[in-house]
């Protein structure tokens, strides 16, 4: 390798080192873990390339791993993502890390390419970008894979219609879909940081304005509920007729996205899926609405279309931009379309964080000692270390709870009593 790191600058690797310091105090689960690699060194010589949001958090499961004995390459997830501190922080301690903020399409996968100059064992992913480069442009590294690790909802659509056309190579972990994640990290983790987001952004006051949230799925009712929570009126837009139902019941107005963009103050994509926001919904909108993308992808918001339909366009303030349309409107997209909760502010909560990436963490365990043994293919986390997770983060919250007696456990695994 010609260099060990790539960053923006490394002089700020004393700034990252306090930020996953602070990170690190509300994150008790994975310290816990990495306690127990530090002893145990399952990861011993193991080689990892992570492509993962390069935050204070992540910086805490790069450390557990590499406590675990691995040798890790990491770079950024996203082209805006990045904590520039903390990437510098991670390259100081010695690891590979190729990340900024601020990449063009062309620098976000040149960052994969040198992550993959490691020769992976294990491969961990959000959004799935890592493994299709594999599958796509580097088939020779396919040999030394055991398995790999996938971060988000995004990257799991991905990989399971790779499996299903039988493209998938090897056996991935679906880390998204463990109750200790998703239940958490997408309901309140993407809840708050994707409103934190917004206000960093905007400084406008949610209270009052109708805010339109596409989708229903786990992360878009966190967004829904923290908007709401705000003051918001909220309209949920569906195509899952029984999410929608569901959105209904829980006391929020449903409508097509035809409908509420002629309504809507504020709309947060949350989906997984392109155009959500289409021309068609951008024709129809009042001057002065908000546009902001909470999914994995910039292709929530036709942001082609958003382009063809204005005249100009300019940096109103730091990830804010202003289109002013054709007919003398004005748009506001928020961070490129891009995450606006990890662009605009700074992703995450440690506290939830610290579930995913200690599901991340057993997971990368799990697979390693298995993966072998698995035909390719999309897995979830085993239920003991889903539990195991959720009792360490009770335990550390002061929490207990009841246990089945024994007679308990008998009468709900049997059938022979009835009335």
């Amino acid at each position: 390798m010609t260099t060990q790191y790539e960053v923006k600058d490394i002089s700020l690797s004393t700034e990252g080192d306090l930020a996953i310091e602070w990170s690190s105090l509300n994150m008790p689960v994975l310290a816990q873990i990495k306690e127990e690699f530090e002893s145990t060194k399952p990861l011993k010589g193991v080689r990892v390339a992570a492509c993962l949001h390069v935050t204070k958090e992540t910086a805490g499961l790069m450390n557990t791993l590499k406590a675990g004995g691995a040798q890790i390459a990491l770079c950024g997830s996203n082209p805006l993502s990045t904590q520039n501190h903390v990437a510098a922080a991670l390259a100081q301690s010695g690891m590979r890390v190729f990340a900024w903020r601020g990449q063009s399409k062309e620098e976000y996968y040149y960052c994969i390419d040198r992550t993959l100059e490691i020769k992976p064992n294990i491969t961990l992913d959000d959004g799935a970008d890592l493994i299709s480069t594999i599958h796509s442009k580097k088939t020779e590294l396919l040999k030394d894979i055991v398995a790999g690790c996938e971060e988000t909802t995004t990257g799991v659509i991905r990989l399971r219609a790779m499996a299903k056309d039988g493209k998938l190579k090897y056996p991935i972990l679906a880390a998204n879909d463990s109750q200790t994640k998703r239940n958490f990290d997408n309901v309140y983790g993407t809840g708050q940081s994707t409103m934190d987001g917004i206000l960093r952004a905007t400084s406008i006051l949610i209270a009052g304005k109708e805010v339109v949230v596409a989708g229903y799925g786990y992360c878009s009712k966190g967004i829904a509920t923290r908007a709401r929570g705000l003051g918001g009126h909220v309209i949920v837009t569906e195509v899952d007729p029984v999410k929608a139902l569901q959105a209904a019941m829980d006391g929020f107005s449903v409508m097509p996205m035809s409908k509420a963009s002629e309504i809507g103050d504020l709309f947060v994509t949350s989906t997984g899926d392109k155009n959500v926001i289409d021309k068609v919904h951008l024709k129809k909108m009042k001057s002065g609405a908000i546009l902001a993308n909470s999914g994995h992808f910039n292709v929530e918001i036709n942001i082609p279309a958003l382009e063809a339909m204005s005249k100009g366009k300019k940096v109103i303030r730091p990830n804010v931009e202003q289109y002013e349309t054709k007919d003398g409107r004005k748009l506001y997209l928020l961070a490129e379309g891009r995450l606006v909760n990890l662009a605009a502010a700074e992703g995450h909560p440690s506290e939830v964080m610290d579930m995913s990436f200690s599901d991340q963490a057993l997971g990368t365990q799990y697979m390693l000692e298995h993966g072998k043994n698995l035909k390719p293919d999309v897995y979830v986390l085993p239920k003991e270390l889903d539990d195991k997770v959720a009792y360490l983060k009770l335990k550390s919250m002061g929490i207990e709870i009841d246990y089945l007696t024994p007679e308990q456990e008998k009468y709900i695994t049997s059938w022979d009593e009835g009335t």
